[in-house]
């Protein structure tokens, strides 16, 4: 009796390189490509099996990265698409797998997409009109509805040359792409085969439960008083801005196009009120993304009964048919040695530990 292996991502350690501040390879005080291919003999003694690379795209920089100018070209400061290949190919060479982030909910202003868009007076005329997520003001001139960015203020600034307001749920600078629209889910998805194609292991999908809003514009209601954080976007339920069904069926588009290659796979990131019930909502079953992970352990210490509830949805129900991912530490929050073991080495050991312990995928930085 022959058994079919499990697929390579599942139950993977992978090691999380922030390019600019991993290794720096030409002396200019910023870390690169090439600085990233000269240190995967060394990741690779780790014992990991692959490393997930964070953007290396052209950008402006106002967000590290993350907000993205083109999506196929690499930022002159960490290199060259030569660079990336010959990463790629190094990695493979020592069997690692390479997963890269794709920032799908938003791009840079500077982006030709939203220059083309922010220019439409006349949307039956501009191919590119409803790409972005356009309002028009209420009587009255205010935003269209009262939703609040992460980064600070409204998630709403007004553009005079369309006169409308557009939306952003970070930097006025990152506006959203409208993925109700199915020319921009194509262009995604192109962006996501160049990738392929050029021979990545899968994506790390940035702000995945981010990729539709409620087209009606619906106010978020308040957070109970007990729930209230100290910042304005904190003070809401986002009900109405995030995590919408119309993203589910972008999501199978994601995994059909990936299953189209061998041994692809995809993580999303997840940030709600409702962390777990969106990783199984968004990785159950076949034919939507292989893994998520959420904030659950980016975040102040859990306690035990917490955790072992956590790890309870993947056994029962839609969670059975799921595969969580978790990590301690990311780019977004400060390590866990300093964040939950204030330093104390053995602590951190034993985080490690039950980070290796728990039924997943590991994301390491």
């Amino acid at each position: 009796m022959t058994t079919t292996p499990a697929p390579w991502w599942r139950g993977a350690t992978l090691y999380q390189v922030y390019p600019r501040s991993f290794a720096d390879n030409n002396g200019d005080g910023i870390g690169d490509l090439a600085g990233v291919t000269t240190r995967l003999d060394y990741i690779a003694r780790l014992g990991v099996d692959g490393i997930w690379l964070s953007p290396f795209f052209k950008s402006p920089m106002r967000d590290f990265g993350y907000d993205v100018s083109d999506h196929c070209g690499v930022d002159p400061m960490f290199g060259t698409l030569a660079d990336f290949d010959a990463l790629l190919a190094r990695a493979h060479a020592l069997g690692l797998k390479v997963v890269i982030d794709q920032v799908w909910s938003h791009t840079a202003i500077d982006h030709p997409w939203f220059q083309q868009s922010r220019a439409a007076r006349d949307g039956r005329t501009n191919p590119k009109a409803d790409w972005y997520v356009w309002a028009d003001a209420r009587p009255d001139g205010s935003p269209p509805s009262n939703w609040q960015s992460w980064m600070g203020g409204p998630s709403w600034t007004w553009e005079p040359r369309r006169q409308q307001y557009y939306l952003h749920n970070f930097l006025p600078q990152m506006p959203d792409l409208n993925l109700h629209n199915r020319a921009v889910q194509d262009a995604l998805l192109a962006v996501g085969r160049f990738w392929l194609e050029r021979g990545v292991d899968g994506f790390r999908l940035d702000t995945a439960n981010y990729y539709c809003h409620d087209p009606a514009f619906r106010d978020n209601p308040p957070q109970p008083p007990e729930h209230r954080g100290t910042m304005p976007a904190a003070m809401q339920q986002h009900l109405h801005d995030i995590c919408q069904p119309q993203t589910l069926p972008f999501l199978e588009r994601v995994r059909a196009l990936c299953d189209e290659f061998e041994g692809r796979m995809t993580v999303a990131e997840i940030g709600s009120q409702n962390n777990l019930q969106r990783m199984v909502e968004y990785t159950r079953g076949q034919d939507r993304l292989h893994t998520a992970y959420s904030f659950m352990l980016l975040g102040p210490q859990p306690t035990a009964a917490a955790l072992a509830e956590a790890q309870a949805a993947w056994h029962e129900g839609d969670g059975a048919a799921a595969w969580p991912s978790w990590a301690l530490s990311n780019h977004d929050t400060p390590r866990v040695a300093t964040r939950w073991a204030q330093g104390d080495l053995a602590r951190t050991r034993q985080l490690l530990a039950l980070l290796t312990c728990l039924r997943g995928t590991v994301f390491l930085y």
